[in-house]
């Protein structure tokens, strides 16, 4: 089902960027199977996360690989650890989850738009 309308001003207040994701390991702690994710965004440098990614991805595979994410949330305390972005992704029937990623390499930090 599809959500209602948003306006430009609502999206145009994300700041969704491309970040390299420096280290992952299991979130051991959570209540879902999930890994920490340490990703750089350049300029913005390193911002931490937790994703329930574990369907289709291992921590040694996510190593180096870009996605995208929203980076100005709020901070959120996840168990003991604090998420300060979220990565984006499509999700399947069964709540598998793809990343979304970029065609080639690009500079971290750089704005999506």
């Amino acid at each position: 089902m599809q959500k209602k309308n948003a306006t430009f001003t609502n999206f145009s207040q994300l700041d969704i960027r491309i970040g390299t994701i420096e280290k992952a390991e299991i979130f051991e702690e959570a209540r879902k199977p999930a890994y920490k994710l340490w990703i750089n965004f350049g300029e913005l440098g390193i911002k931490k996360t937790s994703a329930q990614i574990t369907k289709f991805y291992s921590p040694e595979n996510l190593i180096n690989k870009q996605v995208v994410a929203v980076v100005n949330f709020e901070a959120k305390q996840i168990g003991n650890f604090m998420s300060e972005c979220l990565v984006l992704g499509a999700i399947d029937e069964d709540n598998g989850v793809t990343l979304l990623s970029v065609e080639k390499p690009i500079l971290d930090g750089l704005k999506v738009g």
